[in-house]
């Protein structure tokens, strides 16, 4: 008898969805940063343990306003998923509760599948009255079929979380993904998510939210034995360009060498990268030029 189903990662920016999945998976598959909106896209992530397969899918953070065409973007892809999982973790920071987190769970008021409550990141709080009062408070707001209050970083109640996720996914014949496969992101996505992540990183506060990463080439040279690599950082004004170049272009250069490191441990394999920034404006509010860069719309 196999168990495999769909899980959806919801809640608003910055709450430690990305983390959550990273640790479940062991293996990176969505970047992070104390940036909100860090996660622009859905990612699946694929977790096979004896008779059971997860599929877990991490969304964009939601959120009420939709000033850009990418927000928007982020907002239905968020949405979309929730009525075909098996179940929802709905993941909050313990200890703050927003008019986000009630649009959330009104969104949530139509869904027919079994909710879960994650409350997230309770090594920051160090509280367990508080924590635990917290969980009481929420839980009356909405019939979850489980809470937890958990570490996403350090790991804490992880384990007994996916038991009971395990407990609302379906019977199945057979699993939908390989046994061995983690993601069904390919590798030209997933180095542009690496580059991405570097620039989040680094940069302050506004650029990281009007740029974009678009792989132009990648491709393994069998003689040098090397992973040849050259991407575009797109941004939409010059002073942009100017903030992640970098004063004789030290910021892009640090920016390549940490996501160099981070792609070669990925791909087990040494990599040349190649980083260009070039001006791109209004490319974020632009549905066309959305589609264009591979956002799903």
């Amino acid at each position: 008898m196999k168990k495999c189903g769909y899980i959806a990662i919801i809640g608003r920016p910055n709450v430690g969805k990305s983390t959550l999945l990273n640790h479940i998976l062991k293996y990176k598959v969505s970047i992070t940063s104390r940036k909100p909106q860090t996660t622009r896209h859905q990612i699946t992530g694929v977790k096979t343990v004896k008779n059971a397969q997860f599929i877990y899918v991490d969304t964009p953070g939601l959120h009420q306003d939709e000033p850009r065409a990418i927000n928007r973007m982020m907002n239905r892809q968020a949405m979309s998923v929730i009525n075909d999982v098996d179940v929802v973790l709905f993941v909050v920071e313990v200890g703050k509760w927003t008019a986000a987190e009630e649009w959330i769970l009104q969104k949530l008021g139509s869904v027919k599948v079994s909710v879960i409550l994650v409350i997230n990141k309770v090594d920051q709080l160090h509280n367990r009255q508080q924590e635990q009062l917290f969980e009481k408070q929420i839980r009356q707001k909405y019939h979850f079929a489980a809470s937890f209050l958990i570490s996403a970083k350090q790991g804490h109640l992880i384990t007994e979380l996916e038991q009971t996720i395990e407990q609302y996914l379906p019977v199945s014949e057979h699993f939908f993904y390989a046994e061995d496969q983690v993601t069904d992101r390919t590798e030209r996505f997933m180095i542009a998510e690496i580059i991405r992540e570097k620039l989040m990183r680094t940069l302050g506060q506004e650029v990281p939210y009007q740029l974009t990463v678009e792989i132009n080439k990648c491709k393994f040279d069998e003689q040098r034995q090397l992973m040849e690599i050259f991407a575009t950082i797109l941004v939409e004004r010059m002073g942009q360009k100017a903030m992640v170049i970098g004063s004789k272009g030290q910021k892009l250069k640090k920016i390549g060498s940490e996501a160099r490191k981070d792609i070669e441990y990925m791909l087990g394999k040494k990599v040349f990268l190649e980083l260009w920034v070039k001006v791109k404006e209004g490319w974020s509010d632009d549905e066309r030029a959305l589609k264009s860069l591979g956002y799903d719309l």
